[in-house]
């Protein structure tokens, strides 16, 4: 009986019928089709909502009365510090293309297709390796996809309401001399909020990655700990070139991924712990089968 090519199922490890290098393609042509279509929906539904793309969301850091800079104000009270207080943005966007604001629409949409649609995309990913992997090796990555969708969603937050509006601040009030005026292009406004935030993103993925390394036996907690002054310096650096030059901006980028670093020991450790112990019971086993 012929097989539906909308049957994407690829049999496990070990079954009688191994797919074929083709049916591999095919399988792989369906998911990549099915990612590509949950990101058009995305990019569409955000092209639609022009207003609350740009206005509320894409604009927002621009503006004083972002929630940002209003918890700045907030905390600079408390702190008896006006100084930290964020009350006003010193630019002004502007558009000097014909076509620009057009341009931007489009790409700000799929841009936002491909944010929304992450979890999907990794999700349909998952589904084309998950089959080829062992039944173990499937029980131990229970949870990959949510755990990587919570962390990536935690990282973008991170990045649009912390990093990316520290930047913004500190670049627009950055002048050589009063007399410049800071009218900022709008490409670059929405290159430096994107970059920042979608950048963040990926960087909360570290105790993902940690664990899958882990479980694969390619990193343990001691090697981690042992380049752990190491980790840090690549740490700092990451942090001033997502950030602009300015001591404040790198700290508050620095301490989250150093946190992350040291969950990953701990995350890690109890991989390898439990690796460990799986090898020695099934060492046992095939001791008392001899």
């Amino acid at each position: 009986m012929a097989t539906s090519p909308l049957n994407t199922e690829q049999p496990v490890r070990g079954d009688q019928h191994e797919m074929s290098f083709i049916d591999h393609l095919e399988a792989l042509r369906w998911h990549i089709i099915r990612a590509a279509i949950a990101v058009v929906a995305f990019a569409t539904a955000a092209f639609f909502s022009k207003e609350l793309l740009f206005h509320d969301l894409i604009l927002g850091p621009s503006r004083p009365d972002f929630w940002t800079y209003r918890m700045s104000c907030k905390f600079a009270a408390w702190l008896g510090a006006p100084d930290l207080c964020i009350n006003k943005i010193g630019f002004v966007i502007q558009n000097r293309e014909m076509s620009g604001q057009l341009t931007m629409h489009i790409s700000t949409s799929f841009i936002v297709g491909l944010v929304l649609g992450f979890p999907y995309l990794f999700w349909e990913l998952w589904r084309f390796i998950k089959p080829g992997l062992y039944p173990h090796e499937r029980q131990n990555s229970q949870g990959a996809v949510f755990f990587v969708s919570v962390l990536f969603a935690v990282g973008l937050l991170f990045g649009y309401y912390i990093a990316a509006p520290m930047s913004i601040q500190f670049l627009a009030g950055y002048v050589v001399d009063p007399t410049i005026e800071n009218q900022i292009d709008m490409q670059s406004y929405l290159s430096t909020l994107t970059t920042m935030s979608v950048a963040c993103a990926f960087v909360f993925e570290l105790p993902m990655i940690v664990f899958f390394l882990a479980k694969a036996g390619l990193i343990t907690p001691e090697i981690m700990q042992v380049y752990r002054k190491h980790a840090i310096v690549v740490v700092l650096v990451i942090a001033a070139i997502i950030t602009p030059p300015e001591v404040t901006s790198q700290i508050i980028v620095t301490i989250p991924i150093v946190l992350l670093y040291e969950l990953s020991i701990h995350i890690a450790r109890i991989v390898t712990r439990n690796r460990t112990a799986s090898l020695n019971a099934q060492l046992a086993e095939n001791q008392g089968v001899a």
